[in-house]
């Protein structure tokens, strides 16, 4: 019996490892987009695999299309992201509000078509029964029409539209900008390659703008800004725990 389940183990345990897949990406700041977050909770609530953001807030997690992540972290709200592909994922985490803002309205209009009727609504009664005589009571409600939601969904769409776009250019960053391109051109090594290219990665808006990118251009251009730097400031600075709240 145990040779058997052996044998069993021998012959498909390879074929479940090569069906599993994981997604990556890295974990910021919504206010700072510029600082990646550690130790947020990564967890993925269709198959219950259960991460940690490490010290440059990158993380690697089991994963197939269609499963359901969630960041969660200490002092930051909640969040969760619908896989619809596997590349490289950016996310950005807003802090928690606990302060509210008095805000003072100093006038306020009204368009006048909100509230106007539809014209191409049905008519809507209620009936009542009268007991005594019999008849029925009809009693106009409604009839008023507010389509408020269309707005709302078009934001919604832009959101979700930039998000791709934004996860397109980092994962074209991520592609191109690695320590064995930076080291072929500016010839770094071990900690100062690493600061250099926390320092100088291409900002998002940048790529975005110059299409297309000229990365060897700009690598080489940082790296004589960088040789200007005092040692002190070409290292990076460690990064502060976040207080639980």
């Amino acid at each position: 019996m145990i040779k058997q389940l052996l044998l069993f183990i021998v012959i498909v345990l390879p074929f479940k490892l090569l069906g599993q897949t994981t997604v990556s990406g890295t974990v910021y700041d919504f206010d700072n987009k510029s600082f990646p977050l550690q130790h947020v909770i990564v967890k993925n609530l269709t198959n219950s695999q259960v991460v940690s953001t490490r010290a440059a807030g990158q993380f690697t997690i089991p994963a197939k299309i269609g499963d359901l992540l969630q960041f969660s972290s200490p002092g930051f709200h909640t969040d969760t992201l619908f896989l619809i592909n596997l590349d490289p994922k950016i996310v950005f985490m807003p802090g928690n509000s606990t302060t509210l803002r008095e805000v003072e309205i100093v006038s306020a209009k009204v368009n006048s078509s909100i509230l106007a009727p539809d014209p191409f609504a049905n008519r809507y009664t209620r009936v009542a029964t009268d007991g005594l005589q019999g008849k029925e009571n009809n009693d106009r409600a409604g009839g008023l029409l507010f389509n408020l939601g269309y707005g709302k969904y078009k934001r919604q769409q832009e959101k979700i539209r930039l998000l791709e776009e934004r996860d397109r250019y980092q994962a074209e960053i991520n592609a191109v900008f690695t320590e064995e391109y930076v080291s072929n051109l500016v010839k770094l090594k071990g900690d100062d390659l690493k600061n250099f290219m926390a320092l100088y990665r291409p900002p998002e808006e940048l790529v975005k703008s110059e299409r297309p990118f000229n990365y060897a251009y700009y690598t080489v251009k940082s790296y004589h800004a960088w040789l200007k730097l005092s040692p002190e400031d070409k290292r990076i600075s460690s990064m502060p725990k976040l207080k639980a709240n």
